[in-house]
């Protein structure tokens, strides 16, 4: 069992206890942060006067050698091995001899783990925010051929008014802008650098983590060595961020299932992102976008196991901290593939243009428009909602729409009516002529779309 401790030992730690302790299972996904980490401190070490620079040398070359001989299959992870660190280490000393035992002069595991776990969650929220933005495109695709698909809005699940298909899109854009912003506050704020901060308590050698930090692309180093190694904070932020990502997929996931249902038949998604029955021939499945919306859970579960575990844990650093790895690596993957299978799914599914625009015409969502009309034409609002609902429970007692009234029923509730509220209660002209900025008429939309394309273009 290599391991970096024991001399105070008097015994072997027992073989269960070894494998409960050890994480060389999930942290060897560190193996690049690690090696990286450990370049640069003693690049550091060597400018700083501690290491003689043919060491420092001798050292990063075995160190690159370790990475290219486990990338290449030709050195593989064991669980001989404590974790990542140990496994470095060790490979390292046999490679180089004592010379790699200096590797670890001026550091603890606890600010190398700290170091580890900061770059990879920072590479992390790099391809997370790729994989976004990626997304929003799909969006903006969507929306930009959708100008003038119509299709009902919806309040409490029930038809409310009329909106065009890019407008409701729209919605699920306006999140993932906000996800993103997210993304990158997060990564502002975790990007300083805790290697120096040894066990708890910094170190007696002259170390300049000033340089360290820049050697590893942080904007500079964390300024409370008890806080550098206890830190969980941003871990804990993506995990916030991710649930929110996957609720905003979640609810977009919900919709996608009800619109491609036969009584929507809004949507319907192509074949390589759908799935058939084992008994009956007839049926085709959402299962992308129904697994979106259960993996949903999932990761919401890394965030309430992480905030829990964390919130008894008194300074510095604890080895219940050794619980943050696993179920973030596990959401991280879970978004990853969530993101971009979503994104695939949506920008491959075709659009149902009539389906949508003669489920918009019915359900009175031009009720509203009617009101306005009145209001337009001298009746108080109060008055006119009133009128307007009797209308309407005229039509649904005579099973019709509102474009279907003659001219006559509409006077008896109010003078006011005239030829010209047919074309106001059309479901063109209900869309067409809400033209503030945020509102789904084509003057709107297309101020929208020109605000993010130039966004797209700076991501």
């Amino acid at each position: 069992m290599a391991q970096l401790w024991g001399g105070r030992f008097t015994k072997e730690t027992e073989k269960e206890v070894y494998d409960f302790n050890a994480s060389i299972s999930f942290d060897k996904r560190f193996l690049k942060q690690d090696i990286r980490g450990s370049k640069a401190h003693v690049t550091m070490l060597a400018a700083s006067g501690i290491l003689p620079d043919d060491e420092r040398d001798k050292i990063i070359e075995g160190l690159e050698s370790i990475l290219t001989d486990t990338l290449s299959g030709k050195l593989v992870i064991t669980d001989e091995y404590e974790d990542v660190h140990s496994f470095v280490e060790s490979n390292l000393i046999d490679r180089i001899g004592d010379t790699g035992k200096k590797l670890h002069t001026g550091r603890s595991r606890n600010d190398q783990v700290a170091l580890d776990m900061r770059l990879y969650i920072r590479d992390e929220i790099d391809e997370i925010k790729e994989l976004v933005a990626s997304y929003m495109k799909v969006l903006h695709e969507l929306m930009k051929s959708n100008l003038h698909t119509y299709m009902p809005g919806f309040t409490h699940l029930q038809k409310a008014q009329p909106v065009t298909f890019a407008h409701h899109i729209g919605a699920y854009m306006e999140m993932a802008k906000r996800d993103y912003e997210r993304l990158i506050g997060i990564r502002k704020r975790m990007n300083y650098c805790p290697l120096g901060a040894g066990a708890l308590a910094g170190t007696t050698y002259p170390l300049d983590r000033e340089l360290t930090a820049r050697l590893l692309e942080f904007a500079g180093p964390t300024l409370n060595s008890m806080d550098s190694v206890a830190d969980r904070d941003y871990v804990i932020e993506l995990l916030s961020a991710l649930n929110t990502i996957m609720m905003h997929l979640s609810r977009f996931s919900e919709e996608i299932i009800m619109w491609n249902s036969n009584e929507y038949g809004f949507v319907e998604l192509d074949d390589a992102y759908s799935t058939g029955s084992s008994i009956m021939p007839q049926k085709k499945n959402p299962d992308i976008a129904e697994l979106v919306r259960g993996k949903t859970g999932r990761v919401y579960g890394a965030y309430i196991s992480l905030i829990t575990t964390m919130k008894g844990i008194p300074l510095a650093y604890n080895k219940d901290m050794q619980e943050d790895k696993e179920m973030t690596f596990d959401a991280i993957d879970t978004v990853k593939s969530c993101i971009k299978l979503f994104a695939d799914m949506i920008a491959t599914m075709k659009i149902n243009e009539k389906r949508m625009e003669a489920s918009a015409s019915g359900g009175f969502t031009n009720a509203t428009d009617a009101a306005d009309y009145l209001v337009n034409h001298g009746v108080p609002f109060r008055d006119a909602h009133g009128i307007v609902g009797r209308l309407v429970l005229k039509c649904i007692e005579k099973g019709i729409s509102m474009g279907e009234l003659s001219l006559e029923e509409y006077k008896a509730e109010s003078e006011a009516f005239g030829e010209d509220i047919y074309e106001a209660i059309s479901i063109k002209t209900c869309v067409e002529k809400r033209n503030t900025i945020g509102a789904p008429g084509p003057e709107a939309m297309t101020k929208v779309l020109d605000i993010n394309e130039k966004y797209l273009q700076t991501i």
